[in-house]
């Protein structure tokens, strides 16, 4: 017998038994006979008991023996498949001597568990700063970085941090706010116009210098240039520094200044400066630095793109099926909407939508059986997909909440 102290029980093991299982541990201790090999499988050696100690837990142990004496590994529910493939290793027993059953349990039960440690760590590094205050020791003025530092990325650090917070999202909605008055016709006049210059000057005064604060307390030029945030920020300041200067370079077309908003009849540069000015509606992505919320909607989009995919590639179909359908049945009615395929496309994405719009509708009662079910069909394609992300987010939520 091979007497086996296992963390203070004892076990004993025949050793014809665990020899058959050379490539063991167990089974090698059974068939070496250089006491000097044994000694190096075990942790330590009692002469006077004959017992062989190792210092490992005993509970997982019970499967182990178990195993020796029946040749099937037994897997139980309540076991850390980590602790449990650790200790297996140890002894070096194999999955594969488990029932399928079990171990394909086990096995998804490690998939489980791989996947929420992966997600725990990328929620982690969702809201771990760019730099830490570690970093700064050292370098070049070093205190006043940290500094900085402390009153951009850190808003729990002071009561000056947490108002620079806040001022930073009161601005992103006033800048918004503005360029939404900058359409309207009353705001179009000489004083409005004015008015709606000056704030959108104080905005971009205040973007870029917290811009310029964030990129001097940064400790890596390079790791600051990657971040998604500060790519925002910078797409939130660029426009306007790119509209002055194409002003300056157009300061003879007086034309483009009176009818900057009419598309007939600006210059071609002042369309392109028209669409750079829509780039300020970017602004808004700024919410997301300090905005639970948004940040897990982010990274709800990011980790369950495969959803969103197979959601996207369900509508398509829908689409496409029952487009073909209204047409074949609606194409030969006088005056119908349905004249192509193309043509019904827009009816079956409103339809799978469940919006409907009604700006077209089937006139035939087949065509009325084809709408009905591609409006059923959207109620069961907005229940399936949609309601994982729902899920996902409310949980991701909660747990940035809790890692806040």
């Amino acid at each position: 017998l091979l007497n086996i102290n296992v963390g203070g029980k004892l076990f004993q093991i025949a050793v014809k038994v665990a020899a058959r299982y050379p490539i063991t541990r167990l089974g090698k201790l059974a068939l070496y006979t250089d006491p000097m090999k044994k000694l190096q499988l075990c942790d330590d050696y009692s002469v006077q008991k004959n017992e062989y100690f190792f210092d490992r837990d005993p509970s997982i142990f019970y499967y182990i023996f178990h195993f020796y004496r029946s040749g099937v590994l037994w897997i139980m529910d309540e076991m850390c498949p980590s602790n449990f493939v650790e200790e297996i290793e140890y002894w070096g027993i194999h999955l594969k001597y488990s029932q399928c059953c079990c171990r394909m349990l086990f096995e998804e039960k490690q998939d489980e568990l791989s996947e929420y440690l992966k997600i725990e760590r990328e929620l982690e590094a969702e809201l771990e700063p760019l730099d830490s205050a570690q970093q700064f020791e050292g370098k070049f003025l070093g205190r006043f970085r940290k500094m900085i530092w402390n009153l951009i990325e850190n808003p729990y650090s002071s009561v000056p941090a947490k108002i620079i917070a806040v001022m930073s999202s009161f601005f992103v909605l006033i800048s918004i706010v503005g360029m939404t008055l900058s359409t309207v016709e009353e705001m179009k006049h000489k004083t409005g116009k004015m008015w709606m210059e000056h704030l959108e000057v104080i905005c971009a005064i205040f973007f870029t210098s917290e811009y310029l604060m964030r990129l001097i307390s940064s400790s890596s030029f390079k790791n600051f240039l990657r971040a998604a945030f500060n790519a925002v920020d910078l797409v939130a300041i660029l426009p306007f520094y790119i509209q002055i200067l194409f002003e300056n370079l157009d300061e003879a077309d007086t034309l483009y200044h009176e009818e900057l908003h009419k598309v007939e009849s600006v210059s071609k540069l002042g369309k392109v400066l028209k669409l750079i000015k829509l780039m300020r509606i970017f602004r808004i992505l700024k919410l997301a630095r300090h905005s639970t919320g948004l940040r897990a909607f982010g990274f709800t989009m990011r980790q369950c793109y495969q959803q969103v995919c197979c959601l996207f590639l369900f509508i398509a179909m829908g689409v496409f099926t029952f487009s073909a359908l209204m047409h074949s049945v609606e194409h030969d009615v006088p005056g119908t909407n349905f004249t192509s395929i193309p043509y019904a496309w827009w009816w079956a994405a409103v339809s799978l939508s469940t919006v409907g719009y009604g700006d077209t509708v089937p006139d035939t009662v087949l065509g009325r059986v084809v709408a009905f079910g591609c409006i059923s069909f959207g109620i069961i394609l907005n229940g399936m997909p949609i309601s994982i992300l729902y899920n996902k987010f409310s949980d991701y939520y909660a747990k940035l909440k809790a890692h806040e």
